[in-house]
């Protein structure tokens, strides 16, 4: 079962950070890990990325990837990313 993770962060400017995220979407696949990106309507530098992925440590393994902490050392993120694991409920 995967699980759904959301991840909040802040940006100099969304184009570019979309640009940086866009490029390591092979990556992101390799991994199983499907995701979109979003822009908040009322902050443009409020980012968030919605997506879902096969495991929790999974997911762990490609965020501290080297390609994905190149966009992290690359000024674009100006915030921690706020990182959120959502499993879903059976009743």
């Amino acid at each position: 079962m995967s699980i759904t993770v959301i991840i909040s962060v802040q940006v100099t400017n969304f184009d570019d950070w979309q640009s940086k995220f866009d490029s390591i979407e092979a990556s992101r696949i390799e991994a199983g890990i499907n995701a979109a990106a979003y822009r908040d309507l009322d902050d443009p530098t409020q980012s968030y990325v919605i997506g879902t992925a096969p495991s929790k440590d999974i997911f762990l393994a490609f965020f501290s990837s080297p390609e994905r902490q190149d966009i992290q050392a690359s000024g674009v993120i100006t915030s921690v990313p706020q990182i959120t694991f959502l499993e879903e409920a059976w009743f």
